[in-house]
């Protein structure tokens, strides 16, 4: 019997090798590599998260709830991508002037960074250090809202229509081409993720040891390298108007006329009608939320997030006011599904310094964490891919809550000294480090796993001439999502503040002190909500005519 098992195993290994990793390779289109170029600059955004967080930390006196409310307004622009999706439908020809628009707004944010590390002086004379930080952190997002919504309709474009003689592929065919395309989308993230975590370690190396100047030129240096990221993305621009060039030649070479030609592939032939709605509430809610936010009344992230949920519903029920009721139960309980699962609240910037002051994790080390991290969400990605397929959204969202929840235990437990515990058991192996290495290693998949099946559902179920729109209006919904996970943990971080030390650049003296002492409890109550708020949505939409898909 154990003779037989060994004989066997080897052929099911491969068997599952080849069913979840290489036959994603040989589905892999040369169509495909536009947009993954554009979703590859978005991984390789996260080259200045470890930076930005100890440039924070050490040189700015910014609270844990103001970079709360800070992270709710960068959240905010990806409520923008209902009028910008229409306007990509609208100018489809020329949507990759939005790349080109999007990629010079990452560019000067950048060039912001790179002026407050190497011309400090210079900088704080024209206006304060926290305002230049606060409108480079502002200005990054809108860029990165103008280059994914491009990305995302051409996603759609990317699967083709028909096959290399003109044929026409049959919809089970191009669904399954649909979730191949969403998939290397994530992985696409996910391995620029990889690739700058790369860099982070290699960086990072002994720069807790150096001079306040020294970590400055590190920071200064990692900024510089990130200038590659708007250039990536324009090349994908570049090689998507590359290959329309080759198809058109092609299907010239068979006798057919740009018109034949268009209508072939299924490109945008016509142009959809003005959705007055769309603009006009995208018109509408620049202004009120530019206008808040500049006259910074009380409230204005309640007011603002309020306002654009009720336009997004509106859109939302506008768009799916044609749908049959099946179809329309089915996309409500979705998009509500995925909403509430990424709105749960988060501990905020108090949980990271505290593992930095009180468990001494560096700046190398968090770029390990980052780099596991990201290997293991890559491999999750590929592990889970049958998973994703075969099961329900609502299956997909519990599994998730419960495995989330369990751990997040570990870091809670360190808290109150878990690793003192076992590192006094273990000869010091066990300690918080190698709590972190191993919780990170199994909590690091979960994040992406429950996107990947959504996106592919809207790309499939996106009208042909609004798909851009189609896909707009939806991510903006579950994109809300990420603001009201803000605005919670705002909330939270009022409640139990969470303090770091702060203290002045030139005399050295302590302005705030650390405060950790609330930190468990907030840790605690962030965990709880995690997993009651999806649970109860499950049940909600179990127990309703809603569906999920």
């Amino acid at each position: 019997m154990n003779i037989e098992f060994a004989t066997r195993l080897p052929a099911a290994l491969f068997r599952w090798i080849d069913l979840n990793l290489l036959t994603l390779g040989r589905e892999m289109r040369l169509s495909y590599l536009p947009p993954l170029m554009v979703y590859l600059a978005a991984g390789i955004s996260s080259l200045t998260g470890i930076v930005g967080t100890f440039y924070v930390k050490e040189r700015l006196g910014l609270s844990a709830e103001f970079l709360a409310a800070l992270g709710f307004w960068m959240t905010l622009p990806w409520a923008l991508k209902m009028p910008m999706g229409h306007l990509v439908d609208l100018l489809w020809r020329w949507k990759s002037l939005l790349v080109y628009l999007g990629a010079g707004l990452i560019a000067t944010s950048l060039f912001i960074m790179i002026g407050l590390l190497g011309h400090t002086e210079a900088m704080r004379e024209v206006a304060p250090l926290a305002q230049w930080y606060v409108l480079a952190a502002l200005l990054a997002p809108v860029g990165y809202v103008l280059q994914d919504v491009v990305a995302d309709a051409m996603t759609v474009e990317a699967v083709p229509r028909v096959n290399p003689d003109g044929q026409l592929i049959d919809l089970e065919a191009r669904k399954q081409m649909h979730i191949t395309m969403q998939t290397l989308g994530r992985v696409a993230i996910i391995g620029g993720g990889i690739l700058v975590a790369v860099a982070n370690v290699v960086l990072m190396k002994d720069v807790a040891t150096l001079s306040e100047a020294g970590k400055g030129e590190a920071y200064l240096l990692i900024y510089q390298l990130a200038l590659v990221i708007p250039f990536v993305s324009v090349c994908g621009i570049w090689l998507a108007g590359w290959l329309k060039w080759r198809e058109i030649k092609h299907f010239s070479v068979q006798g057919l006329n740009i018109k034949e030609i268009e209508v072939l592939t299924g490109a945008h032939v016509e142009t959809p009608p003005i959705n007055w709605w769309i603009l006009g509430g995208g018109l509408v809610f620049t202004v009120v939320s530019l206008g808040v936010g500049l006259v910074q009344i009380s409230g204005a992230e309640e007011i603002v997030f309020s306002l654009s949920m009720a336009i997004v519903l509106f859109l939302i029920w506008k768009l799916t006011s044609e749908l049959e009721s099946e179809a329309r139960n089915v996309l409500v309980g979705t998009a509500l599904l995925v909403f509430v699962f990424r709105a749960v609240p988060t501990p905020g910037a108090g949980s990271t310094w505290w593992m930095i002051d009180e468990l001494g994790f560096d700046q190398q080390f968090l770029a390990t964490l980052s780099l596991i991290g990201s290997v293991l969400t890559l491999a999750g990605m590929f592990i889970f891919r049958r998973f994703m397929a075969e099961r329900s959204m609502a299956y997909v969202i519990g599994a998730l809550t419960v495995a989330g929840t369990i751990l997040s235990l570990p870091i809670i437990s360190m808290y109150f000294g878990l690793h003192v515990w076992t590192a006094a058991h273990t000869g010091g192996i066990v300690d918080a480090r190698f709590i972190a290495v191993i919780d990170t290693a199994l909590e690091s998949p979960l994040g992406q796993i429950a996107m990947i099946p959504m996106l592919a559902w809207i790309a499939n179920s996106a009208p042909e001439k609004l798909k851009a729109t189609f896909f707009a209006v939806m991510a903006s919904f579950t994109n809300l999502a990420l603001s009201a996970s803000q605005l919670t943990t705002k909330y939270i971080n009022q409640i139990f503040t969470v303090t770091r030390e702060v203290r002045e650049v030139d005399t050295g003296e302590i302005l705030v002190p650390a405060d950790y002492s609330e930190l468990g409890v907030l840790l605690i109550i962030v965990t709880i909500l995690g997993f009651i708020l999806p649970m109860l949505a499950i049940v909600a939409i179990r127990y309703s005519r809603l569906r999920s898909a």
